[in-house]
């Protein structure tokens, strides 16, 4: 596991920032959350609010897409105090069964409204850019838009991750800015032009730098953490989409509160604290993703948020996973 540099630092600059809890809080033991963020990414952050906070943190690793709706299940009777998502999508579907409770007016200050919902029922952390990453020595002729990803040039070389949270959300916002016959088609034409199925991003990395694809839909982070779970340079980079494609969809990761929990204090504290600039520094530089606020800059190597080219879509419309779901299954890819 990867672990955050400069801990030490980190560690005290935000000493103020989780200690500062309301005098409710001295008797909250535990908070309990539901991540949608991979254990190797986030987990060096939950370890500094614990060390720091003396609150301990029993945390529920899984796909975005399952735990969200294992807290639509549970409902009211969920034992999650905090769900934190990898995708907007997930959280819109928590939120449109009423079970979040709005975040204040003040909590994570610093990240703009267009990256949280607009009742604040959950709010955005980070940020990631869909991407299609490539071999370059393979593919000569990039994509200029996802329907470019059906043509013969790239039979049998397109790598997906269907059941992956990221992955429905992209194609929720294909369906909600095409339409739903357009998005079936797109599937059914890339089944038809030999498109492979990979259980995770990374692994459709690993398989490009092994030659198995040359291509495939990820997240920009992927050929970052590859190449450095590798420690080589690998053969794969990243590719973007001409402007204004559906393929370069920006989405955040996010956190909300849980309207079951009795620990709404230090669940805003710790949400203070995940949004602080300390830590979102620490996520650029420490696992290559986006940071919301906007005085700090991109992970190195990669385009600016402006400058990546995406259409703008309100994330509020990708909280419909179950019919993108249901899609899925109807062309036989879930």
């Amino acid at each position: 596991m990867r672990k955050l540099r400069n801990l030490g630092l980190v560690s005290a600059l935000l000493l103020t920032l989780v200690t500062a809890c309301s005098s409710s809080d001295t008797q909250v033991s535990e908070l309990t959350i539901y991540s949608g963020r991979a254990e190797e990414f986030i987990a060096p952050f939950f370890e500094i609010w614990q060390q720091q906070s003396g609150i301990k943190l029993n945390v529920r690793y899984g796909d975005s897409a399952e735990l969200a709706a294992q807290i639509l299940e549970e409902g009211k009777n969920s034992p999650a105090d905090i769900f934190l998502s990898q995708d907007a999508g997930s959280l819109g579907a928590i939120s449109n069964e009423q079970l979040f409770t709005p975040i204040p007016t003040g909590v994570a200050e610093l990240i703009p409204d267009r990256y949280s919902q607009a009742n604040r029922d959950w709010i955005g952390v980070t940020a990631r850019v869909r991407v299609f990453a490539y071999a370059p020595d393979r593919i000569s002729l990039t994509p200029k838009t996802i329907t470019d990803l059906t043509k013969p040039i790239y039979k049998n070389q397109l790598a997906i991750v269907p059941t992956n949270a990221s992955f429905q959300a992209f194609l929720t916002a294909v369906i909600e800015n095409k339409g739903r016959a357009f998005a079936k088609q797109w599937l059914l034409d890339l089944k038809k032009n030999g498109v492979k199925t990979y259980a995770k991003n990374s692994a459709i990395v690993e398989a490009i730098d092994k030659g198995e694809v040359s291509i495939g839909l990820v997240n920009h982070y992927y050929v970052w953490e590859v190449s450095e779970s590798l420690g080589r340079q690998i053969n794969a980079v990243n590719g973007y989409f001409e402007a204004n494609d559906l393929g370069n969809l920006i989405n955040v990761s996010g956190v909300g509160i849980l309207a079951s929990s009795n620990k709404r204090q230090a669940a805003i504290d710790l949400i203070n604290f995940l949004t602080s600039e300390p830590i979102q520094n620490k996520f650029v530089s420490d696992t290559h993703e986006y940071s919301l606020i906007q005085s700090i800059n991109p992970p190195q190597d990669l385009p600016s948020l402006a400058q990546v080219g995406a259409l703008s879509i309100d994330l509020e419309v990708l909280k419909n996973i179950k019919s993108t779901q249901d899609l899925l299954i109807e062309v036989g890819l879930l």
